[in-house]
């Protein structure tokens, strides 16, 4: 529509324009200026991310697996905390990143499959090693248990890691029987101690003797004829007996 239509005169016409047109070169400004500052917003987001990428390819083709994985996770919260971009330049930011983890986890999760068979076969090793040390009868022969448990305790090293959950039950059987023939070592070492031998001889002397005092008691209080000195005397002199049973015993054991 010209001036001319609606009757505004050259004057206000002109006014008019300079008001249009300062009002679009100050929206162009403010365009110009915003789009600038959202580029800038864009640029370093997208380095931000460019640094994580990097990050992320440098582990790519690590085996430490533990730290690597802490790794990873610590890269995803930074990334998640990370300033978006533009969506064409995240979105392709975002498969590199996330093709570095890939890659690291497919490798990761092969190698733990093939752990897992592994240990699993060493399982198989270590439970039929439980079977020969469970056999083992330190008792009846103590230096043939203590030689074959060492043999199967360098086999159980060699045998290497089983499965985390086996781990606890068949390490438990093992230390039983480390338990037994430990025990029947100690047992045998006290029956062969020089000190317990002697100290069972005093003993068996001693109560000998003391028998002998209270056999002759004994028929003193007969002769006297007195019904409690003859029961206190039989009662000592049973007890006496008695324990040069077991110290008679114990002596026996001792060899």
């Amino acid at each position: 529509m010209q001036s001319e239509d609606i009757g505004l005169d050259r004057p206000t016409e002109e006014a008019l324009w300079k008001r249009l047109s300062a009002a679009r070169a100050s929206f162009d400004r403010m365009r110009k200026q915003f789009f600038s500052q959202l580029d800038e917003r864009h640029a370093e987001a997208a380095a931000q991310k460019e640094e994580l990428i990097a990050r992320a390819e440098a582990m790519q083709d690590s085996t430490d697996w533990g730290p690597t994985v802490r790794a990873y996770k610590d890269l995803m919260n930074q990334w998640r905390r990370a300033p978006r971009g533009s969506r064409k330049k995240d979105d392709a930011q975002w498969k590199r990143f996330k093709a570095a983890q890939d890659t690291f986890f497919a490798a990761r999760n092969a190698d733990l499959h093939e752990t897992e068979a592994e240990q699993r076969k060493n399982l198989e090793v270590k439970e039929a090693l439980l079977v020969e040390a469970e056999a083992l009868d330190p008792g009846k022969d103590l230096d043939a248990a203590k030689s074959a448990l060492r043999s199967i305790q360098d086999r159980w090293e060699e045998a290497g890691k089983v499965p985390r959950g086996d781990m606890r039950r068949i390490d438990d059987r093992l230390r039983a029987v480390e338990r037994a023939v430990k025990d029947a070592e100690q047992a045998e070492w006290r029956r062969t101690d020089p000190r317990t031998k002697a100290r069972v001889e005093g003993a068996s002397s001693q109560l000998h003797s003391a028998i002998a005092s209270y056999e002759e008691a004994l028929e003193k209080a007969r002769a006297g004829g007195d019904p409690k000195k003859i029961a206190e005397a039989e009662a000592a002199l049973e007890a006496r007996k008695e324990w040069l049973a077991v110290i008679e015993r114990s002596a026996r054991d001792l060899g």
